[in-house]
């Protein structure tokens, strides 16, 4: 029997391999990756059939509440495993019709871009723009509008079940967790597959080509809902933030009014005085900062940083190891417990200005001295020679924590 939509099977065998590589919780059916892989041929096959035929109905999403850095909570929308499959089926089609599309300074959720390359670009630019809008726009994910989202796909995609699928996503309910079913007229569930692209999609025209129409004069860089405008003036800068901020209500979106200002990229050759002179980036705190140049002489730059927030939540998760508790564990255990961690945190707030990182490498090195104390009883009370005796350790092994071979040692004894 001829099925309505020609799906290969290959894109739906494809699309599984793509989700067990990224893993994930299970959703509402509460059927995990291995259990959906228990009989993975049976699952496949249905899910595919129902494809083609027309017949699939995404089931509703399940709400996690994740907590903001600032207070309150985000709905995190998790599909099932086989929605997730039906997701990125749609996903690998679509991805390489669309995103050959989108505007260069767009970086968020895209094949090959980086967030290190959005935060370079952003300080090239600000050592040639004085003035700089940090943008955020509130609850993106939840109040697109799905009228213009469906008219911007249809532009650059007539595949029927792909618009079919794609509208029922966005329909589909969201099961909270007490239960509740709420039913949605707008957004796309932020924790789905193809969730980012969509929104890549609407703010590419929302936004991205719009600035690019309307406002010549400025640049921009823009990653998901957090971005940044480069402007020559003051008033460029603030007649800027209305326009953006009126386009943004046009399109049923709204700037976020605690993340959203007016900068002054202040360094040795901008004297000028403005109450707001750091913004923050992806991590990154864009502020004025002592260099000194290739002759060794010292100055001030306008260059980014990892920021204090994002300190703060890096001592915190240090402080939640507990590794002062570990007293049954040796260094090596340790080393595998929390070593590839620590690398992340290197390699992604490391590489701008990385000597800010040494707040959070003293900051371990003061725990695992609390780990020597009570590990060793010759060393209890004694934090100056337990500091020493790690110091010593260090030296060892000092391929032990990334820290360690970066050169940021304990005390030597």
């Amino acid at each position: 029997m001829t099925k309505p939509y020609d799906i290969p099977k290959a894109l739906v065998w494809e699309a599984y391999q793509c989700v067990k590589a990224t893993g994930g919780s299970a959703g509402i059916d509460r059927e995990s990756l291995e259990q959906f892989e228990s009989n993975l041929s049976g699952n496949l096959y249905k899910l595919w059939n129902r494809m083609c035929s027309g017949s699939y109905f995404p089931p509703p999403v399940k709400g996690v509440p994740i907590p903001k850095k600032l207070g309150g909570v985000r709905m995190l929308g998790v599909p099932t495993v086989a929605d997730r499959i039906a997701q990125t089926v749609v996903k690998r089609l679509l991805e390489p019709v669309i995103d050959p599309v989108f505007h260069a300074n767009s970086y968020g959720y895209r094949p090959g871009r980086s967030a290190h390359e959005a935060i370079a670009m952003v300080r090239r630019r600000s050592w040639d723009y004085d003035w700089v809008i940090e943008f955020d726009i509130k609850g993106l994910f939840d109040n697109i509008d799905h009228d213009l989202l469906m008219r911007a796909l249809r532009k650059h995609c007539q595949t029927p079940w792909v618009l079919l699928y794609v509208e029922r996503w966005l329909t589909a309910p969201m099961q909270m967790p007490d239960g509740a079913l709420v039913e949605r007229v707008r957004g796309t569930p932020q924790g789905g597959v193809v969730s980012p692209l969509l929104a890549n999609l609407f703010l590419h025209y929302a936004f991205d080509m719009w600035v690019a129409r309307h406002l010549p004069g400025v640049q921009f860089c823009r990653y998901a809902d957090d971005g940044v405008i480069h402007c020559r003036s003051l008033a460029q800068a603030r007649g800027v933030l209305d326009r953006i901020g009126e386009r943004f209500r046009q399109c049923g979106l709204e700037l976020h009014p605690d993340k959203t200002r007016i900068v002054y990229c202040k360094d040795v050759n901008r004297q000028g005085e403005f109450p707001c002179v750091q913004f923050t980036f992806l991590g990154y705190c864009f502020r004025p900062r002592r260099a000194v140049d290739k002759y060794g002489r010292v100055y001030v730059n306008f260059a980014p940083a990892v920021s204090r927030d994002a300190l703060k939540a890096m001592r915190q998760t240090i402080r939640g190891w507990h590794l002062q508790l570990k007293c049954d564990k040796n260094i090596d255990d340790l080393s595998a417990m929390f070593n590839p961690i620590l690398r992340g945190w290197h390699q992604y707030y490391g590489r701008f200005y990385g000597s800010a990182m040494s707040a959070v490498w003293r900051h371990l090195n003061d725990y695992l001295t609390r780990w020597m104390m009570r590990k060793y009883k010759h060393l209890a009370r004694h934090k100056t020679r337990a500091g020493h005796a790690l110091g010593r350790l260090a030296r060892q092994f000092p391929h032990a924590f990334w820290h360690w071979k970066l050169g940021c040692l304990p005390k030597a004894g």
